[in-house]
């Protein structure tokens, strides 16, 4: 049939998207449409969704060095560091996972209980999309965004921070919690102008004073801890085993407003800002070797990987970064998404394939294989997931902005269709 637009087939032609090229409602898609109740005929927008953006890493920059299928993410003791990158680089290959299923959307009737097509409808309702994880269980209790879960060595239980001041839904700590992390038995939380240390085995409490503002970020390495603070300085303890407790070691500068994310790697501290920049610091000395510029906004998490540090920004990118011969770290791979980008997590399969989980402010979380950036799922909330932390046997768990905790498990064998 030919879709002339002079002729009979005119609503046709216009609901199928086929506007004059200068129309610029050519690419928007009808939202009365997409909530079922469009009534315009012909409607001059689309009753279609636009077509997928192209394959991640089709226009990015080329790989200049390569990536061991034997790495893992770093954890609290960093990772290794190589000087050799001759081999071929995969970083951003169009992988087969892909997925290209109903409307990437979730069902707002369904979410309220009340849709009535079911099976037929044309949008999700499930808070995921993808076949190779699964959804255990909800976990209720905080009043507002979760910014920190923890699970401490030695304990079977599971620690959450939020903005309602409280720790676990129960513990008041006297102020928002900016940040919380785990290291064997301890617990550190950062809340205003105070690191909480509290001891899972002992239940010793203590109270590190020393931060000007906020706590964003919390980290450690090298037998030290460090707290990335609203004024932009990073601050560092170190136990003392015969007082038990934590003394002030160092204050590290640089950074011209907050400082929101750390990570250790390579014998290296990295450090992400709300001032654009990532700054690299030597863990022995303590001192700052480099400066990173690439991002144009706020630097909102770090992360190691093998041999390569990745960081996301409100910018909408996530950046590779890989050492060159001379030691600096420069942009080997930039993969771009259609949202700003708040947090890192990575984990392994149970195939051993690296995982890059990113929290998104359109209120999802993307899990991209590594090095191909290629998606395989989707995890979505009713706000933003300002937290994600992994776990053993393959778990997961999410928290958003609603102060809801979801636990999530990757399964070993996806679920195939006849």
């Amino acid at each position: 049939m030919d879709l002339d637009a002079q002729g009979g087939n005119s609503r046709v032609f216009h609901r199928l998207g086929a506007q004059p090229a200068n129309d610029a409602r050519q690419q928007k898609v009808c939202h009365h449409w997409r909530a079922g109740r469009c009534s315009r005929y012909p409607c001059p927008y689309l009753h279609r969704e636009l077509p997928p953006p192209p394959p991640a890493g089709s226009n990015g920059n080329a790989s200049k060095r390569g990536f061991s299928n034997d790495s893992g993410f770093s954890g609290p003791s960093g990772t290794r560091r190589s000087g050799n990158f001759s081999n071929a680089s995969s970083w951003g290959r169009v992988g087969n996972n892909t997925i290209l299923r109903k409307t990437e959307k979730v069902c707002n009737y369904w979410v309220q209980g009340k849709c009535s097509f079911g099976d037929k409808c044309r949008f999700l309702h499930s808070w995921s999309l993808g076949e190779s994880f699964s959804l255990l269980t909800q976990l209720d209790g905080h009043q507002k965004v979760v910014t920190g879960i923890a699970l401490p060595s030695g304990s079977d239980k599971l620690y959450t921070g939020s903005n309602d001041e409280t720790c676990m839904g129960v513990i008041q700590l006297g102020g928002e919690v900016g940040c919380m992390i785990n290291e064997d038995p301890w617990i550190f939380v950062g809340v205003p102008n105070v690191v909480k240390a509290w001891n899972t085995q002992t239940n010793i409490d203590l109270s590190l004073t020393g931060p000007a503002g906020q706590v964003y970020a919390l980290v450690v390495g090298n037998d030290l801890l460090f707290a990335g603070t609203q004024d932009g300085a990073i601050l560092a303890w170190k136990f003392n085993a015969v007082t038990f407790n934590f003394e002030p070691a160092a204050s590290l500068t640089g950074h011209t407003v907050a400082v929101v994310s750390l990570v250790v790697g390579a014998n290296r501290l990295y450090s992400g800002s709300m001032d654009h920049s990532i700054r690299v610091w030597n863990l022995e000395t303590l001192q700052c070797v480099q400066t990173l510029t690439e991002h144009s906004s706020v630097v909102m998490s770090v992360l190691c990987w093998d041999r390569f540090l990745l960081s996301c920004s409100l910018d909408q990118t996530i950046k590779v970064w890989a050492a060159t011969e001379s030691g600096n770290l420069e942009v080997t791979y930039t993969h771009k998404e259609e949202h700003g980008l708040l947090t890192l997590c990575g984990m392994l399969d149970f195939e051993g394939k690296p995982v890059l989980l990113c929290s998104c402010n359109d209120n999802s979380v993307r899990l991209l294989d590594l090095p191909s950036f290629s998606e395989r799922g989707k995890i979505y909330a009713k706000q933003e997931i300002r937290a994600i932390q992994t776990g053993p046997g393959g778990l997961f768990f999410t928290g958003d902005g609603t102060g809801q905790v979801r636990v999530w498990k990757c399964v070993d064998e996806p679920a195939t269709t006849a």
